[in-house]
């Protein structure tokens, strides 16, 4: 049987203003969430209000869409990105 690994990428515009909605989203399917990682630029005396979070999900192709549609909810200017790997 094939094994699908669903990562999806996340721009969050705005990052300080706009975490509480999508942090929400994120708990609500935190147990499609295998791995989460945040990334931002910093450098001394500099701090991006971006964010890039990048999330691996456990589950369908399905539970992935249902998690970008509520993301897309919370805050519309979010870019979501997905990329599917088939073993």
């Amino acid at each position: 049987m094939a094994e699908t690994h669903i990562i999806l990428g996340v721009n969050i515009p705005n990052f300080a203003q706009n975490s509480g909605e999508i942090q929400k989203v994120f708990t609500e399917f935190g147990c499609n969430i295998r791995t989460r990682l945040g990334l931002h630029n910093a450098a001394d005396g500099v701090c991006s209000p971006n964010g890039l979070i990048i999330l691996e999900i456990i589950g369908s192709m399905k539970v992935a869409d249902d998690l970008i549609a509520k993301l897309l909810t919370a805050n519309p200017d979010l870019e979501v990105k997905k990329m599917t790997f088939e073993k």
